[in-house]
Formats: structure tokens, C-alpha cells, sequence
């Protein structure tokens, strides 16, 4: 009686100690997991391969989670409800080429910058959709709720037409239902590349200045925000960035303040 009662109670005991092991995560099954909102159809920067999503913004994020000690799980989403996804605690991060402006950062938080860009328009060869006046009173296409939608509501007689993801408004300029699809400029040449033998082409083109790509957080998550400055710093000094950004862009150069040794892009949050 008394054997079986010592077995009863080193069972117990080690029991405990696994279950305290676990909390206190004194294994790898202790690792904080993330959830990340992200988009599976606009690569360079975010998209779906072989089941996997990947791209420049998704790699470097992989890369800053392991320098910081977390884990990552990518979640598939449409643009238009990722940052209320973010600040309402459906997704830990946005992942998504997030340009870090001003009325965004009335709803989530930013890290510091990963990337700047450029605003283009994709149109049919010989459109001659080739400057602003140009773009006057025609029908663009636009992802719902990127800074491209808001680029096309500020022109004079455009007519917007919104989609969820990228892949729709290309399906549908093919088809010449609207004049321009206003995309992200690496997207934009990304297709291009892809489809050679479809008669479309870059036309007017503008700078996105001051609000570099950033990952996006809930506000109050300032310990999450800390540790992916952190980590992104660190991955700048180191050459890190340069590198993962040269794997998904062959042609454009990475801004100097990303390359190896630069000060970084600092965003600079609402109250911060």
C-alpha cells in the first residue's frame, strides 16, 4: 500500500513540475504565438506560395519575431478590415505594405518604417493616362481602403471603383471595365512581369512621402511595438534588411537609411 501510494504522489509531483515548466515557458512549447493579418495576392511585398505567405514584408517580420523570442502565424484578410482588425485584437500585427499615415495612426499604432514606395497607375497601352490632369473624370480601380483609394477620391471627376484585393482589379482592367487601376508601383511591375503579353503598362506615377510601409499594432501593445523597433533596428544595422529586400526586389534600390548601418525610418505615432 504504502509503494502504491509513493508512485501516486511522484506522479503527482512530476505532473506539477511539468505543468510550472510550461508556464514559466521553460520549453519551446512556451513560445508566444502571434497572430498576423496579412494579404495573400500582392507580391513582391505580401502573398500566398505553395501555401505559404511570403514576400519582403512577411520574411523581414519572420526574421524580427525570432530576434525578439515570439512566433508567428499569418492569417489571410482583406485590406479593408485589417487595422480594425489589429486595434480590435483580431490580429497582434498588420503585415500588409501598411503606408504609416496620419489618419491610420488615429486607429493603430506604427512601427518604424521597412519600406518606402510609389503610387501608380496601370492602364492599357497608349491610355496616355501619363499625368494628374490625365486622370481627371475617368474610372479608376482601387483596393478598399489602401492609400491608393485615397489618392483616387482626391481626383477632380474620377468615378472610384473599390475592391477587395488586388487580384479582382486586375481580372477586371483586363477586361476594360474601369480606365486605371491605381496599385502600389512593385505590385504594378510585378504583373507586368508576370503577364508580358498583356497590352497593359505603367502610366502616372507619384511618390509616397513621409509614410513609409510600417507594421501595424494596437495601440496599447507598446511592449509589441518596442520589440519590433527593436528587432527591425537591428536587422538594419546588420545587413538583414538589405538582404530579404533584395530577394523580392531585383530593379529598385533600398532606400539608404535601410541599408546596412543607416538610421532607420522612424514613424513617429499620434502622442508619441
Amino acid at each position: 500500500m504504502r509503494s502504491t501510494l509513493s508512485k501516486i504522489a511522484a506522479a503527482l509531483t512530476a505532473g506539477a513540475l511539468t505543468l510550472t515548466l510550461a508556464a514559466c515557458g521553460g520549453s519551446d512549447a512556451g513560445s508566444t504565438t502571434l497572430r498576423v493579418g496579412t494579404l495573400s495576392d500582392a507580391p513582391p511585398s505580401i502573398y500566398l506560395e505553395n501555401g505559404r505567405f511570403t514576400g519582403y514584408d512577411n520574411e523581414l517580420l519572420r526574421d524580427i519575431a525570432k530576434r525578439e523570442g515570439f512566433e508567428v502565424e499569418f492569417v489571410g484578410t482583406e485590406f479593408s478590415s485589417l487595422l480594425a482588425g489589429v486595434a480590435g485584437g483580431k490580429f497582434d500585427i498588420g503585415s500588409s505594405t501598411i503606408s504609416s499615415t496620419e489618419a491610420r495612426k488615429k486607429t493603430v499604432a506604427f512601427s518604424n518604417g521597412y519600406n518606402t514606395g510609389f503610387t501608380t497607375v496601370v492602364t492599357a497601352k497608349g491610355a496616355n493616362l501619363k499625368d494628374a490632369a490625365s486622370l481627371g473624370g475617368k474610372r479608376l480601380g482601387v483596393v478598399q481602403g489602401s492609400v491608393q483609394d485615397e489618392f483616387a477620391g482626391k481626383v477632380a471627376g474620377a468615378q472610384v471603383v473599390r475592391f477587395p484585393d488586388y487580384n479582382a482589379g486586375f481580372a477586371q482592367l483586363k477586361n476594360g471595365t474601369f480606365d486605371g487601376w491605381v496599385v502600389p508601383q512593385d505590385i504594378g511591375q510585378k504583373y507586368l512581369d508576370q503577364n508580358p503579353s498583356v497590352p497593359l503598362e505603367l502610366g502616372y506615377t507619384v511618390e509616397d512621402k513621409d509614410t513609409p510601409s510600417a507594421f501595424a499594432v494596437a495601440k496599447k501593445n507598446t511592449d509589441l511595438l518596442n520589440k519590433l523597433n527593436d528587432g527591425l533596428a537591428k536587422a538594419v544595422a546588420d545587413g538583414t534588411v538589405a538582404r530579404i529586400y533584395g530577394q523580392f526586389y531585383k530593379n529598385t534600390p533600398l532606400s539608404k537609411e535601410l541599408q546596412p548601418g543607416g538610421p532607420g525610418l522612424t514613424v513617429k505615432n499620434l502622442g508619441a
